[in-house]
């Protein structure tokens, strides 16, 4: 593969998402060589930043606590709605915006191993993200439940020949990361949903590192229940809320263990008693966080407008663009892909080992290389497709092998 200057040039001019870059508040910071960690806190938008503006002083300034009525109060399911239909594969009503991932998790594997009583099972694998690792013991030690752990390779990811050897009949729920946090390794939602689901158990889903970068299709795969961030690809802003899905089919008898005011039936009647809201409106526990959600919205339209298919399709480009760098530059320094090399399994981003990395991981931020560092070797290379260009990532990469030549 060509991996010239020029190479490089004729990538970023052909790019059909290049003006997008554009539409992001400009990095003013100028030793910034390149930003490759949009697959950890995405890149905010001028209308993002517009939008605040004027939410303050016109929405909240202007028309107060009348805002709650007018337009605030069901924003957590309009904007569920609209990353259903942009990001998720998922119909109307079945997504809404809540809290943050853990809780959500909380929520949707509390739900889920509800509906399986008499199982006592729950299954999750040893190289998930640690929220999810945590959460799955911890609703363990709470409900009495026995945790699996599907012993896997981040490199390959979960396969559906490792879901098969430890569930069974007395599976409840399986928690599993669509894309493996460090090496980026798809799993095959579909397959794996299945599987589960043909021995009785539910699976909840973390989107978290492939949502807003790789199609999504929770209706067509069946899943029961999902979770995801919008502060990487989505670009919602540092604790922006996240979201959660449940499929239609559980809708009438699903519950969740954080039962608050805005998941009631009758939200302002104060009633006696919790008498849960249908649908996924019961998913809401407290308050929605409406300053958040505003970067939620402007990142679910962002997407709309650029189109996750062509997003994907850059993501892929941008994939082998580090690849051939990586090869031609920094194997023979010692580095490793740690990173599927077919594209269909590879997610946003592409880590690479080297025995050194933790501390040449704080020399390249030092030196305007913004990446991330993940234990024990591993140096991840974000490659968030509607702010990043082929150039940018030439240039970083070629900073990556002077500081480690």
């Amino acid at each position: 593969m060509d991996i010239s200057p020029e190479a490089a040039k004729r990538l970023d001019t052909t790019d059909e998402l290049a003006a997008f870059r554009d539409r992001f508040v400009p990095i003013t910071d100028a030793s910034v060589v390149a930003y490759l960690d949009g697959n950890s806190l995405g890149r905010p938008l001028r209308a993002t930043a517009e939008r605040l503006q004027s939410l303050v002083a016109e929405e909240w300034g202007a028309r107060l606590i009348r805002s709650w009525e007018e337009r605030w109060l069901t924003l957590p399911g309009e904007i569920g709605d609209e990353l259903g239909r942009v990001a998720l594969g998922a119909a109307p009503g079945q997504t809404i915006v809540a809290d943050s991932t853990s809780v959500c998790l909380y929520k949707t594997l509390r739900a889920a191993v509800a509906l399986r009583p008499g199982r006592d099972e729950i299954v999750t694998d040893t190289a998930n993200f640690p929220t999810d690792r945590f959460l799955v013991e911890s609703v363990a030690a709470e409900l009495g439940r026995e945790v699996r752990w599907i012993e896997t390779d981040p490199l390959t990811g979960v396969r559906a020949e490792d879901v098969a050897a430890v569930t069974g009949p007395r599976t409840a729920a399986v928690v599993l990361s669509h894309v493996d946090y460090r090496s980026a390794a798809i799993t095959d939602l579909a397959a794996v949903t299945r599987l589960v689901q043909e021995r009785g158990g539910l699976v909840v889903w973390d989107l978290c590192h492939s949502v807003g970068v790789l199609p999504v299709e929770l209706d067509a795969a069946g899943a029961d229940f999902a979770v995801g961030c919008t502060y990487k690809f989505l670009n919602a802003g540092p604790g922006a809320p996240a979201f959660l899905y449940v499929n239609a089919r559980h809708h009438e008898t699903f519950g969740q263990p954080i039962t608050g005011w805005m998941g009631a039936a009758d939200t302002f009647a104060m009633a006696p008693r919790y008498v849960p809201a249908p649908g996924i409106r019961r998913a809401l526990s407290g308050t929605p966080p409406v300053l958040g959600m505003v970067g939620v919205q402007e990142g679910a339209a962002l997407l709309a407008e650029a189109g996750i298919d062509r997003v994907r399709a850059k993501a892929v480009a941008l994939g082998r663009w580090v690849l051939a760098l990586a090869d031609a530059w920094l194997v023979p320094l010692g580095f490793a892909v740690a990173s599927p090399r077919d594209d269909d399994r590879r997610g946003g981003h592409v880590t690479l080992r080297h025995p050194d990395a933790e501390r040449l991981a704080r020399v390249l931020i030092d030196n305007g290389v913004l990446i991330d560092f993940r234990r024990p070797d591993g140096i991840r290379i974000g490659l968030s497709p509607l702010t990043t260009g082929f150039a940018e990532v030439r240039q970083a990469m070629a900073r990556v092998r002077e500081l480690a030549g």
